[in-house]
This record gives C-alpha cells, sequence and structure tokens, in this order.
C-alpha cells in the first residue's frame, strides 16, 4: 500500500483516479482549491468506496496548488503524486491567457519542486494531446514534433519540460501521460467548456439540439476514463520510464458526426445537430500513438468506446435530474 497524493482530485478525472486508487488499497489525499472542482464528485468517491466494502482512507485538504504551505501540508508522508490539478480549457485559455498560464505553469513547477523537497518517489503528470496541435500525420506520436495552438496547449507543454527537468536537475522521478478526449461519468455536462460527449449525450436526453462547432468531420480519439486510470495506475511503478513522455488513449479515432450517430443508435431516438463556426485554438484530428504505452507501462485499454459511451449513457439516464 501506497500513500497518493491526487492534485485536482475534485474533479472529473481526478475524482476517478482517487477512487481507482482507493478500489486497490492505497491511502488516497486530494488537494483541490474547488475552482472548477466540486464536493460532488468528492461524495461519490466516498460513496462508492463505502458500497464496495472498502475503507476509505480519503484525506481532502481544500487548497491551491499555488500555495506552497498548501502544498507542503499535502506532500507530508507521500510516495506518488498524481498532477491532474489544471484549467484544462482550450476557449477559456484564449480568453485568459494569463491565468490559465499561470495555474498550468507555475503550479505545476510548484507541485514539483513541493515534491522534490517532500522526497516522493515519483509524480506522474497529466499531459495533453494539445501539445500535438494540427499534426498532419496520424496517428499522433510522442516523438512528432509539437506545436501548440492554444494558450493552454502551451502551458500544458511547458508543465512536460518542467517534469524532464526536474528529473535531470533534481532527480526527482516524474511520468507525463498526454490524454486524449476523456469523457465518463461525473463529467460536467453544463459548463460552457465541456467536453462533447456528456453534452451530446444530455442534449439528447432531452431532445435538444446537439450543437457542433465545424462541419462535425473534425476527429477525436476519444478515451474512457477507466482507461486513464489503468495508465496512471501503471506509470505508479513501472520501471524505466523515468522523464519519459507516453501518450494514453484508445488509439482509435471518431468524427464527431460518428459520434452523434452512435449516441442516437444507443438512445434509439434521432437528435437534431445544428452547426456553428470552429472554435479559435480547436485542433483538427487527433489521434494517438499508443505503442510506446504498451511498451513501456503494459498498457491496454479495457474499455472500449463503445463500452464506454454505453457506462456514459446510464450515468446520465439515472442522474439526468441533477443536470
Amino acid at each position: 500500500m501506497s500513500y497518493c497524493l491526487v492534485t485536482g482530485g475534485a474533479g472529473f478525472i481526478g475524482g476517478h483516479l482517487a477512487e481507482g486508487l482507493l478500489q486497490r488499497g492505497h491511502q488516497v489525499r486530494i488537494l483541490d482549491d474547488f475552482a472548477t472542482g466540486v464536493w460532488t464528485n468528492v461524495h461519490a468517491v466516498q460513496a462508492h468506496v463505502t458500497q464496495a466494502g472498502l475503507p476509505c482512507p480519503l484525506d481532502v485538504i481544500d487548497g491551491s496548488i499555488l500555495d506552497p504551505q498548501a502544498l507542503a501540508t499535502a506532500m507530508r508522508g507521500i510516495d506518488y503524486v498524481f498532477h491532474q490539478a489544471a484549467l484544462p480549457s482550450v476557449v477559456f485559455s484564449v480568453q485568459e491567457p494569463l491565468l490559465s498560464n499561470r495555474v498550468n505553469v507555475e503550479g505545476t513547477l510548484t507541485v514539483l519542486l513541493a515534491a522534490r523537497d517532500a522526497g516522493v518517489r515519483r509524480v506522474i503528470y497529466a499531459g495533453s494531446s494539445a501539445a500535438y496541435g494540427d499534426h498532419p500525420e496520424l496517428p499522433q506520436r510522442e516523438t512528432h514534433p509539437t506545436h501548440p495552438l492554444s494558450p493552454y496547449a502551451l502551458a500544458k507543454l511547458t508543465g512536460e519540460e518542467y517534469c524532464r527537468l526536474c528529473t535531470e536537475l533534481y532527480q526527482v522521478e516524474t511520468v507525463t501521460l498526454r490524454y486524449f478526449n476523456v469523457f465518463g461519468p461525473r463529467q460536467n455536462p453544463n459548463s460552457p467548456y465541456a467536453a462533447v460527449i456528456p453534452k451530446f449525450i444530455l442534449a439528447a436526453l432531452r431532445h435538444e439540439p446537439i450543437l457542433v462547432y465545424g462541419d462535425g468531420a473534425q476527429s477525436r480519439d476519444f478515451t474512457y476514463v477507466d482507461n486513464i486510470v489503468h495508465g496512471n495506475v501503471l506509470a505508479m511503478t513501472a520501471p524505466e520510464v523515468a522523464g519519459q513522455v507516453l501518450n494514453l488513449a484508445d488509439g482509435s479515432r471518431t468524427t464527431l458526426l460518428q459520434l452523434i450517430a452512435a449516441i442516437e443508435a444507443l438512445t434509439q431516438q434521432p437528435v437534431q445537430v445544428q452547426f456553428f463556426e470552429a472554435r479559435v485554438g480547436d485542433v483538427r484530428h487527433s489521434q494517438a500513438d499508443v505503442s510506446r504505452a504498451k511498451a513501456l507501462l503494459g498498457f491496454e485499454p479495457p474499455v472500449n468506446l463503445e463500452q464506454g459511451l454505453q457506462h456514459t449513457l446510464a450515468y446520465y439516464q439515472q442522474h439526468l435530474a441533477a443536470y
């Protein structure tokens, strides 16, 4: 058993990661300032592990990754740090580049230095496929050139470089996992910056039009959240990965129009689609080559897109009134 810190653990991915670590017998501490994270995610984690009959050694600290004192407290006794905290929206970063940079760059460096000072074993950093930009060659490999198209993408890429430097300069073991388009239960569909799958599902269940920015032919590597948790857990203890950057995704590519057709089939009802101008900073296509994660972590996505959509739809059907 290890003691794990999840920054941003009240968020969508962070909450699922905290739950996955608890289910695997680890102790978990969450650090979150609840700027975008919510207590309902924390409560859901506690409820699920209690229902499973597991002890719930979940410790929650309300604090910011920009606060060195809060980080020093959060790092005490920690073996592994999962750095999920971020302001994750491309659109928001275009509107507020300074704030995006402060949280995503300065915050990441503050976490890394606190981990160094606390002597943690490894920091697993949530990178982003946005770092690739519109690289024409698919699937995208970690060896491809990066070309960020938004302040968010640039900030996440800068965080990767700080991870590499901290490994080389300070001997802090780091692993960067570049997430692609993650989806699943408890993702907030009402945020103006929400991911498309919860927004599309909720619109279909409400018999409202689905809003598509662009022509719908743009494609993404949609990845169910349990696959991300699985990859993070593997990255805790995998040998020979310090300083590495690894794609973490399904490894497939789905257009928005194909996604809408799949949601229509699952809900067994037609949906109306409204098209709008493409948004600034959005990439056209993304798809991961996950061969490096397979080779170094033994990573295989346990849940495919169709299964993930089924799980996600079932969650929103059950909780429709809450949204």
